[in-house]
C-alpha cells in the first residue's frame, strides 16, 4: 500500500514537473510565447469549437508586426518555434532545407502500414520513397492518366445535366458532396483501377472510409493528443493511428487488386501499376547508386491510401470553394467561360492535356481559392540540428524542435495580399507571380519537400471545373451560407453541412 502511494506520487511529481517546464519552455529562452493551457497549449478549443486555421491566424496576427522572426508555439504539448517571417521559413523550406527535411509526424510502418506513406517517412526512409515515386507523377504519366480523368469528367457532366433541367432557374444543387463524388470516382479509377461510380451510387464503402479517415479517430482525445505531441514515444508503445475498419478496407483493397492484377496480367495506366511494377522490380538504384528494395505490400498500400486521402479531398474541397466564390462573382465566373470557349476554339474545340494547361484565367481562379481557403493551413519540419536564424543571433532553433510555418496565416497577410478577405483571380497574373516570393503561397508546400501529387490534382481540378463552367452557371440562392461554418472536427478546411448553389445549363 505504502508503494502505491509512493509510486502516485511520483507520477504526480513528474506530471506537475512536465507541466510546468512545458509552460515555461519558450519563456526560460527568452523567446516571446502568449501563455499556454497546461493541456492544450496554444491551441484551446481544438477539435471542440475551434478550426486550427482560425487558432493559427489568431496567434499569427498577435505577434505579425513586433519583428520576431519566430515565436513560441504549443501545439498540445509539443514545444514548436512558430515561424512569422517569411524569408525564415524560405530557408527551412529550401535554402537550409537539409537541416529541415524532417517533419516529425507520426507513423508506424510496423503496426499501423497505412501511416508509412510519404508525407509521414522522415530521413532515408522518405528520401528512398521519394525518389521512388517521383518518376509516377512526371508529366508524362499524366498524360496517361488524363484520359482517365477526362472519361470521369464527362460522366459527371452527364449526372448533372440529369438533375439540372433546361429550363429557366435550372436547380438547388448540393456542390459539397457533388465534387467529392467526382473526385473519389477520379481517384478510385487512377489510383486503385476500380469504377467505383459514386456520382450515380453516392454511398459506397470508398467513399465511406475515405471520409472516416479525415472525421475519426481510432483513439479519444488524449491518446490522439499524446500521439501528436510524442510520435516517437507513440511509435515505441507500438500505437495504432488509423481506424480499424479503415485499415482492413484499403489493405484488403490493395491485396486483392495486386492479386487480381498479377494473376490475370492486366496492365492499365494508373497510380496502382506504377506502383507495382515497383514492387515487382525487387530492387530500386537511387541517384546516388545505392540500391534499396522495391514496395511491399504495406508499403505500396500506405502511398496509395495518402495518393487517396490527398486527391480525394483537397480536390473536391478546392472545386467547391471556387464554385461557391464564382457564384457571388459572376462577372468573374463569366470572364472565366469566355476564356475556356477561347481555349478550345484554338483545340478544335477539345479538352485535351494541352488544352487544359492552356486555361491560364483557370489557373488563376484555382490559385486565388488555395490562398482564400487553404485546405491544409501548416507546414510541419523538425530541426536536425540547432539552428541559428541568420540576422537574429539570440534566435535558436534547438535540435529536435518541431517548426510550424503558418501558411493560411501568410495566405491572409495584408501586408502580403492587401484587401485579404477579398476573392481577386488577378492576383495571381503572369505579372503578379513573377514579383512576388514563392513561399508566400504554399498551398502545396515548396522545395524539395513540396507535394509529390501537385500535377495530379491540378490536373483533376481544372478538368472538373473546365467541364462545369463551359456547361454551367453557378449563382447563389436563399440555402447559400455566406459566410460558411467550418467543423472543428475537420483536419482540414471542411464545413459544417453542405453548400447550395443554384445551378443552370449554359444555353449554347
Amino acid at each position: 500500500m505504502l508503494f502505491l502511494i509512493y509510486l502516485l506520487i511520483a507520477i504526480s511529481a513528474l506530471v506537475v514537473y512536465m507541466l510546468h517546464r512545458n509552460m515555461n519552455f519558450w519563456k526560460s529562452r527568452g523567446i516571446p510565447q502568449e501563455p499556454p493551457h497546461p493541456f492544450y497549449g496554444n491551441l484551446v478549443g481544438f477539435r471542440k469549437n475551434r478550426i486550427i486555421h482560425n487558432a493559427l491566424n489568431e496567434y499569427y496576427n498577435k505577434f505579425r508586426k513586433t519583428g520576431h522572426p519566430f515565436v513560441g508555439f504549443s501545439f498540445i504539448q509539443r514545444q514548436s518555434a512558430f515561424i512569422m517571417d517569411i524569408k525564415l521559413a524560405k530557408n527551412i523550406l529550401i535554402k537550409d532545407f537539409t537541416n529541415f527535411a524532417d517533419r516529425g509526424q507520426f507513423h508506424n510502418e510496423r503496426d499501423d502500414p497505412l501511416t508509412g506513406h510519404l508525407f509521414n517517412l522522415d530521413g532515408k526512409r522518405w528520401r528512398e520513397m521519394r525518389q521512388k515515386l517521383s518518376p509516377t507523377f512526371t508529366s508524362g504519366k499524366m498524360k496517361f492518366m488524363f484520359p482517365s480523368v477526362i472519361k470521369v469528367s464527362e460522366e459527371f457532366v452527364k449526372v448533372l445535366q440529369e438533375e439540372v433541367p433546361a429550363k429557366s432557374g435550372g436547380a438547388i444543387i448540393e456542390i459539397k458532396d457533388l465534387m467529392a463524388r467526382f473526385t473519389t470516382d477520379v481517384i478510385g479509377t487512377c489510383a486503385f483501377g476500380i469504377e467505383c461510380n459514386t456520382l450515380r451510387t453516392p454511398v459506397t464503402d470508398f467513399r465511406k472510409m475515405g471520409q472516416k479517415s479525415f472525421t475519426e479517430m481510432r483513439h479519444g482525445i488524449f491518446l490522439t493528443a499524446f500521439s501528436f505531441s510524442f510520435p516517437n514515444l507513440a511509435r515505441k508503445l507500438r500505437m495504432r493511428m488509423i481506424p480499424e475498419d479503415v485499415h482492413q478496407f484499403f489493405m484488403g483493397l490493395v491485396q486483392e487488386t495486386i492479386a487480381l492484377r498479377e494473376k490475370e496480367n492486366i496492365k492499365r495506366n494508373d497510380f496502382m501499376e506504377m506502383l507495382i511494377e515497383l514492387k515487382q522490380k525487387g530492387s530500386f538504384t537511387m541517384d546516388n547508386g545505392e540500391i534499396v528494395t522495391g514496395l511491399d505490400v504495406g508499403e505500396l498500400a500506405a502511398q496509395v491510401f495518402v495518393f487517396y486521402l490527398a486527391g480525394f479531398e483537397t480536390s473536391s474541397s478546392t472545386m467547391t470553394y471556387s464554385l461557391y466564390e464564382l457564384a457571388q462573382h459572376t462577372e468573374i465566373q463569366d470572364k472565366l467561360r469566355e476564356d475556356i470557349k477561347d481555349v478550345l476554339q484554338q483545340h478544335d474545340g477539345k479538352l485535351t492535356y494541352e488544352s487544359i494547361k492552356a486555361m491560364r484565367y483557370l489557373d488563376q481562379i484555382i490559385s486565388e481559392t488555395l490562398r482564400l481557403y487553404t485546405i491544409v493551413p501548416f507546414l510541419e519540419r523538425k530541426a536536425l540540428n540547432d539552428y541559428v536564424v541568420p540576422g537574429h543571433p539570440k534566435y535558436a532553433i534547438e535540435k529536435g524542435t518541431q517548426v510550424i510555418i503558418p501558411a493560411a496565416a501568410y495566405h491572409r497577410d495584408e501586408d502580403l495580399y492587401p484587401d485579404p478577405e477579398k476573392f481577386d483571380p488577378e492576383r495571381f497574373s503572369a505579372e503578379q507571380v513573377a514579383a512576388r516570393d514563392s513561399v508566400e503561397w504554399l498551398p502545396f508546400g515548396d522545395g524539395p519537400r513540396n507535394c509529390v501529387g501537385m500535377r495530379f490534382g491540378q490536373m483533376q481540378t481544372r478538368i472538373g471545373l473546365a467541364q462545369l463552367i463551359r456547361n454551367f452557371k453557378f449563382s447563389v440562392c436563399d440555402k447559400t451560407d455566406i459566410p460558411l461554418i467550418y467543423d472543428p472536427k475537420s483536419f482540414v478546411l471542411g464545413t459544417i453541412g453542405g453548400i447550395y448553389l443554384r445551378v443552370e445549363r449554359v444555353q449554347n
